[in-house]
């Protein structure tokens, strides 16, 4: 207890130290045109690298002007749109998209069934994984439960630090199939250990595609309909990739150039979504949407959300930060396709499940958003709504609990990360190493005794 008391001493006297002498001066960093997070002045990402796997569009350029578009989102050169239109009626769209991302082609009708046995043999986990690893270490947070399990499965693989391409490829597979039965496990053992829950455990199904076993193994009762099964799936494949430019799949480049191996590669992937700027953002729309239940009388009513939406923008509403969450986007001006495609499935399920009422409030959120966030904030180009808009409220009319909104955008994603990861080794580029300026002052030693601050 002593030990304990004389740390809380030490960190709150240098904590105190480090916020006088830690602030750097932000005029530095306009004086030395810092690219703070990689983006220039007007926003737009810094270049840093090239891919043919996908491409996020939001204006059109033209003798240097630029002119907002409706979004547009390419896999593998594939417009989403007309990927998802083709889908239309499947429950292994998202397989499809797997195979396309890693192998550039979209698969024929044996290739799939190919595909999707090979898919359901590496799903199970290792014998006693579940207990030893899950089980018996529950946390709150299911994306630690996803790190500490890709970490731990690199003991599992007999040659885990080879990153020839047939290896580094099977081993993205492999991490693929298994992200849904480890959130999955996750969080049933989560409910379990902090919830006072029973413990429920179904086995993968193989024969089942990817958002039918997510479904099958979150509930009690492994049963579902088709129309589930169905906007989970296209859920899953429109996350599934977005460019090299966005954090987690940078973070993915990064951590390949140094040559380390896909365990930590993709460890680290995860840490870069766990946070809530990134893949935490769907929750926030949640937990914002539930703020403006609990504060408008009416939410049927154009002028009351509009009110409350005001708040949130002068920072009087919700967590005061001023943001309207699943409205605007990096790139997107007019419209995010992803946002677009997940709203015409929202209101499918919404008239199937009798969540119409709710789904006509996010409408009416995005629709009173776009006016005033460009009116308040002096915004220059067109706002849109984003995907996350509508992502988390899916989840919700499909049962999926809070806890694993952002482990459901890992399952989906690692099939982008693992293409960039295979691309960014085959071409073997140089290891990412971006330059800091010091600002600071250099100083002469000072004898111990000398010391006096």
């Amino acid at each position: 207890m002593e030990s304990f008391m004389d740390l809380e001493k030490l960190v709150k006297r240098y904590t105190e130290r480090i916020s006088v002498t830690g602030n750097i001066d932000q005029s530095l960093y306009k004086k030395y045109d810092v690219k703070r997070g990689l983006r220039d002045s007007d926003g737009r990402g810094v270049l840093t690298g090239l891919t043919e796997i996908s491409d996020v569009s939001g204006f059109r350029e033209k003798n240097g002007k630029r002119t907002p578009i409706d979004g547009e989102l390419y896999y593998q050169g594939y417009n989403v749109k007309e990927l998802v239109e083709g889908f239309k009626g499947s429950k292994h769209g998202f397989e499809e998209t797997i195979f396309l991302l890693l192998f550039g082609e979209l698969p024929t009708e044996t290739e799939l069934n190919e595909f999707m046995k090979i898919m359901g043999r590496l799903r199970p986990l290792p014998e006693n994984f579940n207990r030893d690893i899950i089980l018996k270490t529950p946390s709150r947070n299911i994306m630690n439960v996803l790190e500490r399990c890709v970490l731990t499965l690199y003991s599992y693989d007999d040659n885990p630090d080879d990153i020839s391409l047939r290896h580094v490829l099977a081993q993205s597979l492999s991490l693929i199939a298994r992200f849904p039965v480890i959130s999955a496990y996750g969080y049933q053992s989560y409910r379990h250990r902090f919830m006072d829950s029973s413990l429920v455990i179904h086995r993968p199904k193989p024969e089942l595609s990817t958002a039918e076993n997510i479904l099958r193994l979150l509930r009690p009762d492994p049963s579902f309909t088709d129309l589930e099964a169905q906007v989970l799936d296209i859920c899953l494949v429109v996350h599934a990739e977005h460019g090299g430019g966005n954090n987690s799949t940078f973070t993915t480049h990064v951590i390949s150039t140094t040559g380390t191996d896909t365990y930590s590669t993709v460890a680290g992937s995860l840490g870069s979504l766990k946070g809530p700027k990134h893949g935490g953002a769907n929750l926030k729309v949640q937990q914002m949407v539930a703020d403006l239940k609990a504060n408008v009388q009416n939410i049927d009513s154009d002028e009351e959300v509009q009110s409350y939406l005001e708040k949130i923008i002068k920072k009087e509403a919700f967590d005061k930060t001023g943001l309207i969450y699943g409205m605007g986007h990096a790139v997107y001006t007019l419209s995010d396709p992803r946002a677009v495609v997940l709203k015409e499935y929202a209101r499918k399920l919404s008239e199937a499940e009798g969540f119409m009422k709710e789904f006509e409030l996010y409408d009416r959120i995005e629709r009173l958003a776009k006016d005033l966030i460009c009116n308040n904030r002096n915004v220059h180009k067109p706002v849109c709504a984003n995907v996350d808009l509508y992502s988390g409220f899916v989840y919700s009319v499909l049962k999926i609990p809070v806890e694993l909104f952002t482990p459901m955008f890992a399952i989906a994603r690692i099939p982008g990360w693992s293409a960039h990861r295979i691309e960014e080794l085959s071409n073997k580029g140089k290891i990412i190493r971006p330059a800091y300026k010091y600002v600071g002052e250099h100083r002469e030693y000072l004898p111990m005794e000398e010391r006096n601050w």
